[in-house]
């Protein structure tokens, strides 16, 4: 683990364009759906971070084809044609949610003996919800504590119905049922509550429509109805730039009141919630700029504070409140008590990384505020957190010396992202 790092400092008004790595949420969507779909997929611009490798790694421990060409962020995926090879397999997860969480429900489709476990973060994450949800359509379930990986799975096929999964705190839960159901013996029926984070299931959903399979339902409905089996189909696909990281490069714009340019995502076309990040950025005054390839902030002289419910795009309320401290008055975030089973507690997190730094905030019942201030030196904890890294690294652009313990964990979801943000400081357009 790198000890500390010195966030760089910018000089005045930034103006830089930079094109970023693919959506994590799509790419570790697409590669288990590539794996059961019939034929041949390829998949363009997948992540080339900790979460994408450990997807592709559990893939290929499963028994499924999967040639990666990491240089070339392209992955090339024989189908199964809805089968689980492997009988057996003892699958590491490393810290990523989404491997285990959504191949424990392929799995559960399949027909063996297979093990999971993940890193010390992701052993504390809860999996409780989608474990009682399978065993709900017949799989056995042995899980250690109190529904946490270490988790073996005994699966003989998934067989259908009805069933009841809580997605109040991850809608991870479901999202891995509406991809493991197509491959059920007859049609099942979801009954949910979102209540956070419903972009992720509108996602999981544009996706399964790539791969030809059809869902009916909605949250508003708290009911979702999956015709089976359905066979997934082959497609070529790119992926598109990762919304959750553009949000730091959006807001270096804010921060400094300058310009920045993320090439390969565009706001109209985008398909992952966290691009409402940028409604947020308008709100504190800033000017958003788009077409068919890119999207642009420039930021004001002075950013306005705002009230805001992150509830449905909680893995950027980071950015804001690292914006904050430079707003005209207090910022208030709510909706992200969930956030406390993230790779860290999300909002202790954050409050004591600004305490660090100077900066006056406290905790809300599902939130915190953050109040104005001029951050000093000092240095903040990653908490094994990458969201933590990326965030207070918009504090640094203002403060001089301000470092981070534990940045090595932005391989993640970002491996390139200090390279990528020191090339904001000296741009090459």
């Amino acid at each position: 683990m790198v000890a500390s790092r010195t966030y760089p400092t910018a000089v005045g008004p930034l103006d830089a364009a930079v094109t970023l790595p693919g959506s994590k949420s799509v790419t570790n969507r697409a590669l288990p759906l590539a794996a059961v779909a019939g034929g041949t997929s390829t998949l363009r611009g997948v992540l080339a971070s900790d979460d994408g490798r450990a997807m592709v790694d559990a893939l290929r421990c499963l028994g499924f084809d999967v040639d990666v060409r990491w240089p070339d962020l392209r992955a090339t995926v024989v189908g199964s044609d809805g089968r689980v090879p492997a009988e057996e397999a003892a699958i590491s997860c490393g810290e990523a949610a989404t491997v285990a969480r959504f191949l424990l429900a392929l799995c559960a489709a399949g027909h063996g003996d297979y093990r999971f476990d993940g890193g010390p973060s992701l052993r504390r994450r809860p999996m409780g919800p989608l474990l009682r949800a399978l065993e709900q359509l017949g799989c056995e379930v042995d899980a250690a504590g109190a529904g946490t990986l270490p988790v073996r799975l005994r699966a003989r096929g998934l067989r259908g119905g009805a069933v009841a999964v809580d997605s109040a705190t991850s809608t991870q839960y479901l999202s891995a049922l509406l991809m493991a159901l197509p491959l059920c013996e007859r049609p099942a029926e979801i009954a949910t509550t979102v209540t956070v984070s419903e972009p992720y299931v509108d996602l999981t959903l544009s996706v399964l429509a790539d791969f030809g399979i059809e869902v009916s339902g909605s949250t508003a409905e708290e009911r979702f109805v999956v015709p089976a089996p359905q066979a997934y189909r082959a497609v070529d696909l790119t992926v598109e730039a990762d919304a959750s990281t553009a949000s730091y490069f959006f807001a270096a714009a804010a921060v400094t009141g300058g310009r920045v340019t993320v090439r390969n995502l565009s706001r109209g076309r985008c398909r992952q919630g966290d691009v409402r990040f940028l409604d947020v950025l308008e709100e504190m005054g800033c000017r958003v700029t788009s077409d068919d390839r890119e999207t642009t902030v420039e930021g004001p002289d002075q950013l306005r504070g705002v009230d805001a419910d992150f509830r449905h795009i909680s893995d950027t309320f980071l950015t804001l409140a690292c914006l904050a401290p430079f707003a005209d008055r207090p910022t208030t975030i709510g909706g992200i008590a969930h956030t406390r089973l993230k790779e860290s507690d999300r909002i202790s997190a954050t409050l004591r990384n600004l305490a660090a730094l100077g900066i006056r905030a406290e905790e809300t019942p599902d939130g915190l505020r953050v109040h104005p201030g001029q951050p000093g030196p000092g240095t903040v904890d990653a908490f094994l957190d990458h969201r933590q890294v990326m965030a207070f690294a918009l504090v640094g652009l203002r403060a001089p010396g301000v470092e981070v313990a534990g940045a090595d964990c932005v391989a993640k979801t970002c491996p390139d992202f200090f390279a990528l943000w020191e090339g904001l400081l000296t741009p090459a357009r």
